[in-house]
C-alpha cells in the first residue's frame, strides 16, 4: 500500500517546521549582514575620528595629553573590530546552523546531489551484500545516512550496515542509544556546529594516534637531556664570565660540543617531535567535541550518558588531558622557525626537553586516546542512525526477537507497510509481507518491470538498518536476527576469466554452504533472476533441483523469477509459498501498482512491451 496518510502528515509537518527555521536562520542572516555593512563604516569612521583626534592633541596639548590621545583613540578603534568579528562569528554560527537545517531536508526529499558524500572510502572489495542492496557507496543508504566528521566513523557506520551484526544484546544496545538520541536533535545538530566553527576538515584519528606509537630509547633521551642542560648551563657561564673580562672565550668549544650533541642525537627524537606537531590542527578540533560532550547534561538519558562516561570522569577529563598535549605541541611548533630553533636549542636543549615531556605524556594517553576516538567513531554511527530516525518520523524501530520465540509466538518475518528508504516518499509503494517459519522458499513472480527485484532489495535493506540498531521504514517490523545472503548484481569478471553464467554459480554455491555452518542464526537468501544465464531448459531443470535444496534448511529466503514453471513447487512441497506483482495495461501503455499479492503471476508483459514498441511477436 502506498504510506498511509497519518504517516505523510507526520513527515510533512516535520519537513515544513524544517523549512520555517531555515527562512527564520535566512531572515536573522540578512539583518545581520545590513548591521555587518554598517560595522565596516563603523571601523572607517572610528580609525578616521582617531587619527583627527591625535592630530589636534599634536597641535593643542602636550605631551602627556597626546599619549591619552593615542591610547583612547586605540581602544576606541579596537573595541570597534572586537564588536565586529563577534558579529563575523554569529554569522558564522547561523550560517552553519541554518546549513544543518537545509542538509536534513535534502537528505528527506534524497536530493542526492546536494547531501555530502561521506569520507568513507572502502579498503576493501566491496561485497555483493554491499553492492545488491545499495549499502555502500554514492547513491546508497551509508551515503544517505553518514554524518560522520571522521573517515573512521563513516567506516564504522559501513561496517554496521554491510556486515550485519548477528547479537542480539548488541543490536538492543545501540538501538536504545538511537532512540535516546533522535529524540535529542538539537544535541546532534550542536555536536556538528561546534566541529563547523573549528574546521571544516575532516577529523583525522590516525593522527591524533600516530605519535603514540613512536619508539624513543629512554635511556638514551634522559642521558642525552641530561647532557644538553648541562652544556646548557656551562655556555651560559662561559659566556658570562668571557662578556664580564674574567675568563678568556672558552664558550665557542663547550658551544661546538652543544651542536655536536644536537647533531648526533636529533634523528633519535625527530620522529616523536614531527608527530607530535602534526597532532596541533587535530587536537583543536578534537577538543571542541570533547568540551561539548564533557558538559552536556545527560539527566534522563541513560543509555547515551553510558556511552559518554568516559568523556564524564573528573580525574581524567579528555579536555584538560588534551590541554596539556596541546602546550607541548605549541611548544615543538616553534621550531618549525628555522632562526627559532637554532636560538631556543643554543639557550637551552629545547627539542630534547619537550621530546622527554611528549614521552612522559604518552605513557598517559596511550590507553586513553584510543578509547576515547572509539565511543567517538561509535557516537557518530549512532548519531548517523538518530538523525535518519528523527528525519522519518514515520519509520519504526524494529522488534527483534529470538528463535526460540519466533518458534512459539508466529512468524520468523512480520512487515507492515515496508517500503524502501532509498525511493522518493511521493513514489514509494509499501507493502505487508511475512515469512512463517524456517525452511521456507517464497517464489516471486510477475512481469518485468513490475517490482519483484525492488521488493527483494527492499526486505534485504531494511533487515541491514535493523540489525545497525536504527528505525525501518516500515509501520511495524517484527523479524529474528538472520544471517544474510545476496544473488542480486551478478557481475562476470574477465579478468578472473569469470562468465556471468559460472559467476552466479559460485555465488549459489556460496549460498547453500552457508545454510550448512552450525551456527545459531539462521540465513535469510536474496535471489534475483535464478540461473539467468543458462538457456531456458537447462535454467528450468537447475532452479527446480535448486530450489529443493532450499527447502527445509537452516534458513528461509525469497527468490525473484519470471519462470512460471518454478510456481508449481508450490504443489510438491508445503514449504514453499507464491506471491507475484502484476501489470495492466491502460490506453496503450503498462501500469504497475506494485503491491504484492498470493498466489503464482496470471500474466506476463514480454510481448505486451515488444508489440508497443513496434517489434513483431508472431502470432
Amino acid at each position: 500500500m502506498v504510506q498511509s496518510e497519518r504517516s505523510s502528515t507526520k513527515r510533512a509537518r516535520l519537513q515544513n517546521a524544517l523549512e520555517r527555521q531555515v527562512l527564520r536562520y535566512q531572515r536573522h542572516l540578512e539583518r545581520l549582514h545590513a548591521i555587518n555593512r554598517r560595522f565596516s563604516w563603523y571601523r572607517l569612521a572610528a580609525f578616521l575620528l582617531g587619527l583627527a583626534a591625535i592630530w589636534l592633541a599634536l597641535v593643542y596639548l602636550d605631551a602627556a595629553g597626546v599619549w591619552v590621545t593615542i591610547v583612547l583613540a586605540l581602544v576606541l578603534f579596537s573595541l570597534v573590530v572586537y564588536f565586529h568579528r563577534r558579529l563575523d562569528l554569529r554569522i558564522t554560527r547561523f550560517k552553519t546552523s541554518q546549513q544543518i537545517k537545509v542538509d536534513k531536508l535534502r537528505r528527506m526529499k534524497l536530493e542526492w546531489d546536494d547531501i555530502p558524500y561521506s569520507w568513507y572510502r572502502p579498503s576493501h572489495e566491496r561485497s555483493p551484500l554491499e553492492i545488491d542492496l545499495d549499502l555502500t557507496g554514492r547513491r546508497s543508504l551509508h551515503h544517505l545516512l553518514d554524518l560522520a566528521i571522521s573517515k573512521e566513523g563513516s567506516a564504522m557506520l559501513a561496517d554496521w550496515l554491510h556486515k550485519p551484526e548477528h547479537d542480539l544484546e548488541q543490536i538492543s544496545d545501540r538501538q536504545a542509544v538511537v532512540r535516546e538520541l533522535a529524540s535529542l536533535p538539537g544535541f546532534i545538530d550542536r555536536l556538528l556546529l561546534n566541529l563547523k566553527l573549528v574546521s571544516q576538515e575532516q577529523l583525522q584519528g590516525e593522527r591524533l594516534l600516530a605519535w603514540l606509537s613512536v619508539q624513543v630509547p629512554s635511556r638514551r633521551l634522559n642521558a642525552v637531556l641530561g647532557a644538553g642542560v648541562v652544556l646548557s648551563v656551562l655556555n651560559a657561564a662561559l659566556f658570562i664570565l668571557n662578556i664580564s673580562g674574567r675568563l678568556p672565550p672558552y664558550w665557542p668549544f663547550t658551544l661546538v660540543l652543544t651542536f655536536g650533541l644536537y647533531l648526533f642525537n636529533s634523528g633519535v627524537v625527530g620522529e616523536l617531535l614531527n608527530a607530535v606537531v602534526a597532532l596541533d590542527g587535530e587536537l583543536d578540533q578534537f577538543r571542541a567535541l570533547l568540551r561539548y560532550l564533557e558538559k552536556y547534561p545527560y539527566q534522563g538519558h541513560e543509555h547515551l550518558q553510558a556511552l559518554t562516561a568516559p568523556f564524564a570522569d573528573p580525574r581524567q577529563l579528555p579536555t584538560a588531558q588534551i590541554s596539556r598535549v596541546r602546550w607541548v605541541t605549541a611548544a615543538i611548533g616553534l621550531r618549525s622557525n628555522p632562526l627559532l630553533a637554532f636560538l631556543l636549542n643554543v639557550v637551552f636543549p629545547w627539542d630534547f626537553a619537550f621530546a622527554w615531556l611528549a614521552k612522559r605524556m604518552q605513557g598517559d594517553m596511550r590507553e586513553l586516546m584510543p578509547s576515547w576516538l572509539q565511543v567517538w567513531y561509535r557516537l557518530e554511527g549512532l548519531c548517523s542512525l538518530a538523525n535518519f530516525a528523527y528525519i522519518n518520523p514515520e519509520y519504526r524501530f524494529p522488534e527483534l526477537v529470538e528463535a526460540s520465540a519466533a518458534a512459539t509466538n508466529g512468524p520468523i518475518f512480520m512487515a507492515r507497510e515496508m517500503g524502501h528508504p532509498l525511493i522518493p516518499a511521493e513514489r514509494k509503494v509499501c507493502n505487508d509481507f511475512s515469512i512463517p517459519s524456517q525452511g521456507e522458499v517464497v517464489l516471486i513472480t510477475g512481469s518485468n518491470m513490475a517490482g519483484k527485484s525492488t521488493f527483494i532489495k527492499t526486505i534485504g535493506v531494511n533487515l541491514c538498518l535493523a540489525y545497525a540498531g536504527g528505525p525501518v521504514d516500515a509501520a511495524l517490523l517484527r523479524t529474528l536476527v538472520f544471517r544474510m545472503h545476496t544473488c542480486i548484481r551478478i557481475n562476470d569478471s574477465i579478468s578472473d576469466g569469470f562468465s556471468y553464467f559460472y559467476a552466479e554459480v559460485k555465488c549459489l554455491r556460496a549460498l547453500l554452504e552457508e545454510l550448512r555452518m552450525d551456527d545459531t542464526a539462521p540465513l535469510l537468501y536474496l535471489i534475483d533472476e535464478i540461473f539467468r544465464g543458462t538457456n531456458n531448459r537447462e535454467r528450468l531443470i537447475g532452479s527446480r533441483a535448486y530450489v529443493k535444496a532450499l527447502i527445509g534448511a537452516h534458513g528461509a529466503g525469497m527468490i525473484a523469477t519470471h519462470d512460471l514453471e518454478l510456481a508449481r513447487l508450490e504443489q510438491e512441497s508445503q514449504q514453499v509459498e507464491n506471491y507475484h506483482f502484476r501489470d495492466r495495461v491502460e490506453d496503450g501503455r503498462l501500469v504497475f501498482d506494485y503491491r504484492i499479492q498470493p498466489g503464482p503471476c496470471p500474466t506476463s508483459n514480454a510481448l505486451k512491451i515488444m508489440e508497443m514498441e513496434g517489434l513483431p511477436v508472431g502470432v
